[in-house]
């Protein structure tokens, strides 16, 4: 099932923000709402291509695969979709199971920059493939990162699906795990004000391995997600395990 919202509430309106409540639970791909990544990577520390092929929808949920496949100057393929509006403040939230594998990252987040003229800002779960018991949160903004945080993930990112979701205000950021708060940004120096694009994303690196781990190869790898969802700031909790409808 895929639902959107024409709803919204106009006193939590944000200049740029396009995109409207909505629950994707993966039964279908609808292209008119993705935008699948395909032919090209985000730099020199990314070993992989992005690959329409690596994005698969089946029995109601999303893989991203990462596999060993040339593919332009890379050995390598991963998937890649992200959202064609632009979402403002509200909460965001992804059931995933995320992939295993040093050199690996499982990411979703939402992010705008200088490919759609605006500075770069981002909101970010990743989990790092070289130790799946725990997941980094952070954020960008304007280009400037640093506020990295590491959360554990009881039980193992990898082993199992797991809820995701962040509160994102003008005056603080939520981050919960499984419906638990585990980090709260009050900073407003550290919180983006952009609209911004929703993504998920399983990539490789052989280069960041101070960071994301020695790269290791062992197929098969994927990252699967079985819902994902966006609610308006004001807008009720629109499914009975989102994290909305555990708050007063």
């Amino acid at each position: 099932m895929f639902a959107v919202s024409i709803g919204g509430s106009p006193a939590f309106a944000q200049q740029g923000a396009t995109g409207k409540s909505f629950v994707d639970n993966f039964d279908t791909l609808d292209k008119s709402f993705w935008y699948i990544s395909d032919g090209w990577n985000n730099g020199d520390h990314q070993n992989c291509t992005w690959s329409k092929g690596e994005v698969h929808q089946a029995d109601g949920s999303l893989e991203l695969g990462f596999e060993k496949k040339k593919l332009g100057a890379r050995d390598y393929a991963c998937g890649e979709i992200q959202t064609k509006a632009r979402f403002g403040y509200g909460t965001y939230e992804i059931r995933m199971q995320a992939a295993t594998g040093s050199g690996l990252n499982s990411a979703f987040f939402s992010y705008i920059g200088e490919t759609d003229n605006k500075p770069h800002d981002e909101i970010d779960f990743e989990v790092l493939g070289k130790n799946t018991d725990e997941v980094q949160l952070n954020q960008y903004v304007s280009g400037t990162g640093g506020n990295e945080k590491l959360v554990a993930v009881a039980g193992g990112a990898d082993k199992s699906y797991h809820d995701y979701a962040f509160i994102w205000a003008a005056d603080r950021i939520r981050y919960f795990i499984d419906g638990k708060l585990v980090h709260e940004v009050t900073d407003t120096s550290k919180i983006p004000s952009n609209a911004q694009k929703i993504f998920m994303s399983l990539w490789g690196t052989d280069t960041l391995s101070s960071w994301m781990g020695p790269f290791a190869y062992e197929a098969p790898i994927s990252m699967k997600i079985d819902r994902v969802a966006f609610t308006a700031p004001g807008e009720d909790c629109q499914f009975p395990d989102s994290v909305l409808c555990t708050l007063d």
